[in-house]
């Protein structure tokens, strides 16, 4: 996976929050709160990469992080 099919499934996420925000039909909380996680997980490994490339490292050594692990990072 390479940073653009990262920021491809970012966009389809976001999209998809959008739209279950956007209707009037009762969305399950749940699926929200995953979207979330799925969110800052696919942000947390593009800022992996980038970190990794500028610091002389192959950006594919960049993995995905466990929901557990990036929800608990503070802003």
């Amino acid at each position: 996976m390479d940073d653009e099919d990262i920021l491809g499934r970012i966009q389809k996420l976001v999209a998809e929050e959008d739209a279950l925000r956007s209707t009037e039909q009762p969305v399950p909380p749940q699926r929200l709160e995953s979207l979330e996680v799925m969110l800052d997980q696919c942000w947390d490994l593009l800022r992996q990469r980038r970190a990794r490339r500028e610091f002389g490292e192959p950006a594919e050594g960049a993995s995905p992080r466990p929901a557990d692990v990036v929800e608990g990072y503070q802003q």
